[in-house]
């Protein structure tokens, strides 16, 4: 007599519950819902964008009331500049050295914070303080402060060295006061990320380099910094963004593009040669041109960010 094994069932993992989805009895509803945030941006968005396209494409004369149209000849005439060259060449190492300058600051100074010392806590709060200043704000104080004969810098380097600069008439100083405050500016923007990123680390990272023999700055620069390129990635973007589009502020209280250096004043950047030719020469086509333009130098950092972003630094298991 022989006997057969019943076939043995496969283990079935349990069940994953159903996935619940919202259902409308209108299938019109759903769109209802979505209509007011479809307005808002219809109005301040798709609409504005639409129209500064269109302008880009034609010349205007605001006195007279006419409008030309020109195609790409504004584009043309714009990357033709010198003017418009010298322009880009000083935003791109405006925006070079706020990034780099701010970044590597802000990096040492939220590893400091990030230290278990008395007073933590305020010392975290006034990081972040410049941050809450709006641009017109910060340029006031910076303004007051490097003022050439009642500024507090000035008044300590003549008790000191006996000289009193004058910041704002010299190309290269203006410019280095205006890099200066949009670091600071945008100081406690990124040491509140770099703290958050530097808590994340798992503590044991650190105990094993400090039994390794590393020192602060060897567990810091091989180890930490290593582990906070996530966070540095991101920050190089979103500090490219703010130093193309937050100058504004800044320049228009401290040098008004000026002072005059080469085809142009050495800090006029791009947004503030918009403004120039939109709101102060009325060239209101051209203005809308190099909106476009730098709209697309947006589009060009947007996507390096989402494709080489995705790479990740994962901390612990």
């Amino acid at each position: 007599m022989t006997f057969s094994r019943p076939p043995r069932k496969p283990a079935t993992s349990a069940a994953a519950p159903p996935e619940e989805r919202a259902t409308f009895k209108s299938p019109v509803l759903p769109w209802l819902f979505l209509l007011p945030t479809f307005i808002i941006l219809a109005v301040f968005l798709y609409y504005p964008a639409f129209r500064t396209l269109r302008l880009s494409l034609f010349r205007s004369n605001i006195i007279l009331g006419n409008e030309t149209f020109e195609g790409l000849g504004q584009f043309a005439e714009l990357l033709n500049s010198p003017v418009y060259h010298q322009v880009i060449l000083q935003t791109v190492i405006y925006c070079a050295l706020v990034v780099v300058i701010g970044l590597l600051i802000a990096m040492g100074l939220a590893w400091l914070a990030s230290r278990p010392i008395a007073g933590a806590k305020f010392y975290r709060l006034m990081l972040i303080y410049p941050y809450a200043l709006s641009p017109a704000i910060a340029g006031t104080i910076w303004l007051f402060l490097f003022n050439p004969e009642i500024g507090v810098i000035n008044n300590i380097l003549a008790s000191l060295v006996g000289t009193r600069p004058r910041w704002l008439d010299n190309p290269l100083l203006a410019f280095g006061l205006v890099v200066l405050a949009a670091i600071w500016k945008g100081l406690g923007y990124n040491v509140v990320f770099y703290l958050a990123a530097i808590q994340n680390i798992p503590g044991e990272v650190t105990e094993a380099a400090a039994i390794d023999g590393a020192t602060g700055w060897q567990a810091y620069w091989k180890v930490v910094f290593p582990l906070l390129s996530p966070m540095t990635f991101f920050l190089v973007f979103t500090n490219l963004i703010y130093a193309l589009f937050e100058s504004f502020g800044l320049v228009d209280i401290l040098t008004r593009g000026g002072p005059v250096y080469g085809q142009t004043g050495i800090t006029t950047f791009l947004i503030y040669q918009l403004y120039e030719d939109g709101f102060r020469n009325f060239k209101t086509g051209v203005a809308a041109a190099e909106a476009v333009l730098m709209l697309i130098m947006v589009g060009v950092i947007t996507v390096m960010q989402f494709r080489y972003g995705n790479r990740r630094v994962h901390y612990g298991a």
